[in-house]
This record gives C-alpha cells, structure tokens and sequence, in this order.
C-alpha cells in the first residue's frame, strides 16, 4: 500500500524564496510520545526567512552545511490533534492546539507531528487558528525577552524598536501590562498602530534619530536588529541594558566586553532554544494575558500554503504589520 501523502513547503536549497517548492511528501505518523496535528494555520516570521537563507552563517552548523537537514520550513503552528501516540496521556484527539517545532521545523505544511512534551499547548477559545499560531513568535520571544531577560520592573522606561513587526507589537502590549513607560520606533505609517497598542510616545525613525533625543531608557529592545549596543549606550541609563535577537558577531562581542568591564549591558538570547518545560511556562502566562484581553495578536496577510514564496517576499521586504499567516 501506498504511504500516505501530504503538501509541504519545502526549501530545496538556501538563498532566496525561489527554492521554496510545494512539494508531495510523505505524511507523518507519530510516534509513542507525540501527537499527530492537522496544521490549520503557521507561521512565515523573519526568524523562518533568516533559516532559508542559512544567516548567519553560523547556524549551518545545526541547520545543515550544504542544504537544510530538515528541509520542511516552518515553525509556528495550531491546528487539531488527529491522531496520538500509544504513550501520549494529557492531549485526545479533536484537541485544538498550538505551539511551535524548534529547530524540527516541519510546521509549513498540512501535518505535523510533537511530543508531548514538547512546546505544545491547548488553545485559547478566545483567539483563532490564525491567531494562535502566531503566539509562539513575537509574543513567546518577546515575553522572554523583556520579563526573563531584561527583568523588566514597573515604572521604567523602555524603548521597542521595530513597534509594528511581529515581536514588537507584542513587546509594546507586554511592556504596558508591566507597568513600563514604552516609546515605540517605527516608520509614518505604522505609528498610528503603535499608539494604538499602548505605547506612551511614538518615535518616527524616517524623521528622527532615537539617539539624538537625549533621551533615556532602562531597556531597549532591538526587535529588529536596526541599531546596536554601541550607537544605543548613550540612550541608556546607567544600568540599562540593550537587548536584541538578532545574533551577530558584532552583538557577540559587546555581550562579552559589557558583561566584563561596563554597567550597560548589551544581551541576547535564542528564545527557540529554551528548554519545552520554560516555554510552556511562558506560554501559560500568555495564555492568560490573551484570556484577559491584554495582549492582542496582530496580522497583516494570510497566504495559502501554495503561496508560502510569496509569503516570503513579503516578509523580506521589512514592511509587514505583526505577523504573516499560512493557511495549509
């Protein structure tokens, strides 16, 4: 008999959109520990077209040399559970449920297997597949970013650069609801939507440079890797710390030297990497920020599966408005 087959975006090589194809490939069945999800909705993110293009080149070293090891993009996703391993005891089938594959991707497809014990959790009633999938990119990322990395603490003062993007107007909404004071960079467009989100001030970076305000800050989120610690100190207070997740050898090197020989920090850390029992955590305060209605999911487009390319031209075009959608 004939294994059974699903549609998956697959990257045939690293480098532009081009090498993603809709591909036939074979259907997944999970194994004793894991969930087997129909995908309704995933994820195209900024951190997905960085792993197309395999930068920096660095992460060839976990993503495969020469072509991507696992070659299925895609990591956010919810969906329904349709069918669980024999050891599988919290999730049942016609579970709706969300989560994300780590370094597996796989997720830009019709299936997609988890453990369970893996970053996976039950949906909110309140938000939809669309939404859901979102959750475990700008919201989970910027939740560690701000509360377990920069200890964010009521009453300071915090700058979001990159406000309208997918991590940044989650961090503008988490910021607020932790009692920061937030001022949020984006370009003439997207201020509107940023002062809508809750931000105290808005700084219009196609007029005027952050860094010649004189203005101060506790923490500086870089969501977007536009700036750096060093054109971003003297905006920060004495103890302030720039935090970015874009990894380079520029940010590498200010980590170790401020951790060294400076009160301003410059920080970073890999979100995905965190261990699935942190991340669930995480993800169960989300949920109830969600529940709450203080944190809002924000999408720009929604694409068909078979238009996971364009997706991704449209992602790299630095333009979008919170997240970018497939729907399988």
């Amino acid at each position: 008999m004939k294994a059974p087959t699903m549609q998956a975006a697959v990257l045939t090589r690293y480098g532009s959109p081009d090498f993603i194809q809709i591909q036939d490939v074979q259907k997944p069945a999970p194994k004793e520990n894991e969930v087997l999800v129909k995908v309704h909705a995933a994820t195209v993110t900024a951190a997905d077209t960085m792993m197309r293009r395999a930068d920096p080149a660095i992460a060839r070293l976990f993503l495969g040399f020469t072509r991507p090891r696992n070659n299925i993009m895609g990591t956010g996703f919810a969906g329904k559970v349709v069918a669980v391993g024999p050891e599988v005891k919290e999730f049942e089938i016609g579970d709706e449920v969300f989560g994300e594959t780590g370094v597996g991707f796989s997720a830009n497809a019709e299936y997609v297997t988890v453990a369970e014990d893996g970053v996976i959790d039950w949906m909110s009633p309140k938000i939809s597949f669309e939404e859901a999938a979102t959750v475990t990119d700008g919201p989970l990322t910027s939740y560690n970013f701000l509360k377990n990395l920069g200890q964010i603490k009521t009453g300071q003062s915090v700058l979001i650069i990159g406000a309208s993007g997918s991590l940044g107007t989650a961090a503008v909404q988490l910021a607020k609801h932790f009692g920061a004071q937030v001022t949020g960079v984006a370009s003439t467009r997207n201020l509107e939507l940023v002062k809508s989100l809750g931000a105290d001030e808005v700084v219009d970076y196609t007029q005027t440079d952050f860094t010649k305000t004189g203005k101060k800050y506790d923490l500086i989120f870089d969501t977007v890797g536009k700036s750096s610690f060093s054109k971003s100190k003297n905006s920060l207070t004495g103890n302030g710390m720039y935090l970015s997740p874009k990894l380079g050898f520029g940010l590498l090197m200010q980590m170790m030297w401020t951790s060294l020989f400076s009160t301003k920090k410059a920080k970073f850390d890999a979100t995905g990497l965190r261990s699935p029992e942190l991340l669930r955590s995480d993800l169960n305060e989300l949920g109830k920020l969600i529940e709450g209605g203080k944190l809002n999911i924000i999408i720009d487009k929604k694409y068909p599966l078979v238009k996971a390319a364009e997706a991704h031209r449209y992602v790299d075009t630095g333009r979008k408005r919170g997240n970018v959608v497939l729907l399988p």
